[in-house]
């Protein structure tokens, strides 16, 4: 039928804390109540927040292995530095996809004349497990400029496409698996029906404004901002609506993806699917392996 909508399974709200170097990040998951939403392993938003000059403070240098992560830049000058000898400076709109597989180093600090000047840094880090058959791929670094990535505008609505597709509009990003990411901004007014396969693991991050949720029955869930809406596996797409009451425009993440199904052993920046291979990832890390 066409009004049949995934509906909700619940709504996380997101815990506040300090990440890197000491930076205030909101994050929904992982948490005690909630590991992991397969195949997405963590959801942090960075900031927003205001650095006086030569106050900004990032991620020094530190490993990963057996995942991805994907760094989103709303506001602010990040440097990204790796093993692999990659530099790129993320600028407002950019994305970093970045394959740690078999390990890498990799360093996310405020850009240099962003340290200086000092200002707002906002942004996003989503990291995505990666499947058994890629743990140990060879590390792959994608430097996105916010220019290349599609934007959509339709009525009173507005669509970012990272990964995935939406509004006719294909992302250029290469992922390992079936990955949605959507940056979907919705004016007063606004609705997005977005296909989603009910296959899908689908999440909505609201972080600005509030956002309802439409389902078969013709009922809405309200999420607010710092909210994540969980969905149902019960139909192929979800909507999305922002009140013609609404006084301020609504901005939400879009996630979805294709469940891995394999055992999550994780240990601070590394995740695999054993005990073992942790203890592996550690003696190659203080062996100096992740330099290769």
């Amino acid at each position: 039928m066409d009004n049949e909508f995934r509906s909700v399974a619940a709504v996380l709200d997101s815990h506040r804390r300090m990440e890197g170097g000491g930076f205030p990040v909101r994050r929904p998951f992982p948490t005690p109540r909630v590991g992991q939403i397969d195949p997405f392993l963590l959801l942090d938003e960075m900031g927003p927040v205001d650095w006086p000059p030569n106050g900004a403070i990032g991620a020094p240098s530190h490993p990963h292995r057996g995942f991805e992560t994907v760094t989103y830049v709303l506001a602010g000058r990040l440097e990204h530095k790796d093993s692999r000898g990659h530099v790129a400076q993320l600028e407002p709109g950019d994305v970093q996809w970045m394959t740690a597989g078999r390990g890498v180093l990799h360093s996310e600090m405020p850009a240099p004349d962003f340290y200086r000047r000092g200002g707002r840094m906002h942004g996003f880090q989503i990291w995505v497990n990666l499947p058994s058959s890629h743990k140990m791929s060879e590390p792959r670094y994608q430097d996105i400029r916010g220019a290349e990535i599609p934007s959509v505008d339709a009525d009173r609505v507005n669509v970012r496409v990272i990964a995935g597709d939406s509004l006719g509009a294909h992302a250029i990003v290469d992922t390992h698996i079936p990955i949605t990411f959507l940056h979907v901004t919705l004016q007063p007014g606004g609705e997005l029906v977005q296909p989603l396969a009910r296959d899908r693991t689908a999440l909505a991050y609201v972080f600005a404004g509030s956002v309802r949720v439409a389902d078969a029955t013709g009922g809405e869930t309200n999420v607010g901002d710092g909210q994540t809406a969980v969905f149902e596996a019960d139909a192929d797409r979800v909507c999305l609506r922002c009140a013609a009451t609404a006084q301020t425009t609504a901005q939400l993440l879009l996630l979805g993806g294709e469940p891995i199904g394999e055992p999550v052993v994780r240990y601070g920046p590394f995740v695999m699917n054993t005990k073992q291979e942790i203890m592996r990832a550690i003696r190659d890390y203080q062996a100096g392996r992740f330099f290769d």
